[in-house]
């Protein structure tokens, strides 16, 4: 991310903009039902015409329709809570046919730097299962990141922005990475890792501040002959202390077998210079097993 995954990742590490609340909307849904009266058809009068008529009794039928039809909103109403707290974007959509994703949309990264495995000595950054040209100066030597919440095996390159920009040692960054997603305790399509990442990046990275996301790019595509979704949008926000307004979020996930990697770049609206670069990383990204 581009504060090195955001403050958060530069110093350790879900705010205001819900990526996902487009893919997540609700089907519509109704009920109805009919009520019987079992009043007297008309000219025809009780028995007891002499004496105070009884009040017509009502069929019992019409109390179970009303009675189901009122089941049939609750249990409507219950599966829309559901959506509404599974959360959503316009860039996120449910969970498809036969996929059992971990209900953590942000999961706690699991390899810590110290066991990620040495990167072959080939002029690329590698993470998880891909790979890209290692970018030259100004861009880090590539670095190790256990901090990320949707990848392990993380190797990033970033390039300082800000220094300090809080007051408190958090810096601000342009940043690309690979990895492999982590899908918890099942799997996702490259549209829904995609959708997740942007998910859980809009929500952890920029603290309490507002953040609007303006989706440029949303997109099947073919990634080394593996299936794979790109998302690009312009992520705005107004952040004390710090003289970016805004940046270029890229994301994008290569399926590979029974797991996938992760490409994600951040660039702040002050280094225009190095999106080019970015966008350079992910032309040339391949898939190395």
């Amino acid at each position: 991310p581009s504060r090195g995954l955001v403050q958060g990742l530069n110093q350790g590490g879900s705010g205001p903009s819900d990526p996902n609340a487009a893919a997540y909307g609700g089907s519509g849904f109704g009920t109805g039902g009919q009520r019987s009266t079992g009043a007297y058809p008309p000219g025809q009068q009780s028995a007891y015409a002499g004496y105070p008529a009884a009040p017509p009794r009502r069929s019992p039928v019409g109390w179970w329709i009303a009675a189901a039809a009122l089941l049939l909103v609750i249990v409507v109403i219950g599966v829309v809570a559901v959506r509404a707290l599974a959360g959503g974007s316009g860039l996120t959509g449910g969970p498809g046919p036969g996929s059992q994703p971990s209900q953590d949309i942000c999961p706690t990264s699991s390899t810590a730097p110290e066991s990620a495995p040495p990167d072959p000595v080939d002029g690329r950054v590698h993470g998880g299962p891909v790979s890209y040209p290692r970018l030259g100066p100004p861009w880090s030597a590539p670095q190790t990141d256990d901090r990320v919440p949707f990848g392990t095996d993380v190797r990033k390159q970033q390039v300082t922005d800000q220094e300090n920009y809080d007051g408190a040692g958090n810096g601000w960054v342009a940043s690309v990475l690979v990895a492999e997603l982590m899908a918890g305790d099942g799997f996702y399509t490259p549209e829904q890792g995609a959708q997740i990442v942007v998910r859980c990046i809009l929500g952890e990275f920029y603290g309490d501040n507002s953040v609007t996301s303006d989706v440029q790019v949303n997109e099947a595509r073919t990634i080394d002959g593996h299936d794979a979704w790109v998302v690009e949008s312009e992520l705005a926000f107004a952040i004390p202390g710090l003289i970016a307004t805004s940046e270029l979020l890229i994301v994008a996930i290569v399926s590979v077998d029974e797991t996938a990697g992760l490409f994600y770049a951040s660039i702040p609206n002050t280094k225009p210079e190095l999106v080019k670069p970015a966008r350079t990383a992910l032309a040339d990204l391949t898939v190395d097993g």
